[in-house]
């Protein structure tokens, strides 16, 4: 009896291994199809690499040359906020009372405080930064304001108020900067990008605006203002230019500054400037050269015409002269060591040309005087007329 139940035991014993030996097994088994089944739908088939492929092709399709130039330049782009005081006159109730109005002006003088709006971009990493004269023109405060809404109160550097630049200054170090370009290089029909301030939208995003269109133009003359602005060989584009993207960049593909937002010809009536695909920018190559001063003096020199006079020819000087016409002007007058002197001018010479502009009077020069913007660096070519001989005197600013 004491055998059967040894045997039973052992039978029992027996059994409960056997089952759990056989549930490990199975565990293991489910395991390693589970195992195989993740590593087949991992692995890749022909049609998941195409797939792939062509999301990665879609993501490369998007980052275009447009796309990295505003990525490179962005950072460097600032708002410009400044605040005014403007006088202005209204006219007095009282002026038309049979009593008052000899006693009181008809009109009041009164001053108000108006704000302004702009665009700018960094030229250095110590925080100098290019934009517009008008932006900044009469403001008694100017605030800058960086990509991600971090806020400086700018200082003047220089400002000039004929060719329409100024450059200020915030305090810090190892800002973003942009790369200045090379505007005579320009190609009519190349991509143009403008990012700025419009209507003020920096300061909702804390971001600059960008609108992409082609270069539609170059040497655009508009000359002498109203407002004895000078607008030259200005850069014609059709990126939307709206109010407050002025001081912004004009940018081409390769993410270099081109040119600097200035002004529009727009369709409104209302006063209000809106883009009718009729932007200027003025050449970088020019700003370059008044930054250059502007660094250094604070303005531009302007009187470089001072060193020189001059009056028209008569028949009886250019009879005097072995001359067979009255074409040009007579120099009456060098100033001793002024760059005209250093040219080798002399009394009684008589210039022909300056530059490629021909000169048949005195009317010639003062337009060109006009339509010129020398600065500190720039070079006048000249024909002169002298002893029966023709020669050329380089002009040094």
């Amino acid at each position: 009896m004491k055998s059967m139940h040894r045997i039973l035991f052992g039978f029992t014993i027996g059994v409960v291994f056997a089952v759990f030996f056989l549930a490990v097994c199975a565990r293991d088994t489910d395991n390693s199809i589970a195992l195989e089944i993740r590593e087949s739908d991992a692995a890749d088939t022909p049609d998941s690499m195409d797939q792939r492929r062509q999301n990665e092709q879609i993501s490369m399709s998007r980052q275009n040359a447009i796309t990295r130039a505003v990525a490179h330049i962005s950072p460097a782009v600032v708002s410009i906020n400044t605040r005014k005081v403007q006088q202005y006159y209204r006219e007095n109730p009282w002026a038309y009372d049979p009593f008052f109005r000899h006693f009181i002006p008809r009109y009041d003088r009164v001053m108000r405080e108006v704000q302004g709006l702009g665009s700018g971009f960094l030229v250095s990493k110590e925080g100098q930064i290019l934009t517009n004269q008008h932006v900044i023109d009469g403001a008694k405060e100017i605030m800058v304001t960086l990509p991600g809404g971090e806020k400086f109160e700018a200082e003047r550097i220089g400002e000039d108020f004929t060719s329409d630049v100024a450059v200020i200054k915030i305090s810090g170090d190892e800002f973003p900067f942009v790369h200045l370009g090379n505007s005579d290089d320009i190609l009519i029909g190349e991509w143009a990008i403008a990012i700025g301030n419009p209507f003020g939208l920096f300061d909702v995003s804390a971001q600059p605006t960008v609108t992409v269109g082609v270069i539609s133009a170059v040497n655009q003359d508009f000359g002498r203002q109203d407002n004895e602005r000078i607008y030259e060989d200005m850069i014609q584009t059709d990126a939307a230019i709206n109010s407050g993207n002025s001081g912004g960049p004009l940018v081409n593909s390769e993410g270099k500054v081109i040119g600097m937002n200035a002004f529009i010809y727009s369709g409104s009536s209302s006063g209000i400037a809106t883009n009718i695909g009729l932007g200027f920018a003025i050449p970088i190559n020019r700003v370059k050269d008044v930054m250059t001063d502007l660094l250094k003096h604070g303005a531009v020199p302007r009187d470089f015409w001072t060193g020189i006079q001059y009056q028209d020819i008569t028949s009886v000087i250019a009879f005097f002269l072995n001359m067979n016409s009255t074409d040009g002007v007579i120099i009456t007058d060098v100033e001793r060591n002024s760059p005209w002197d250093e040219a080798g001018l002399e009394i009684e010479d008589v210039i022909l040309r300056i530059e490629d502009i021909e000169i048949r009077s005195s009317k010639n020069v003062d337009a060109l005087k006009e339509r010129l913007t020398l600065h500190s660096g720039a070079e006048l070519e000249l024909t002169v007329y002298r002893n029966r001989r023709i020669y050329r005197a380089l002009v040094k600013f």
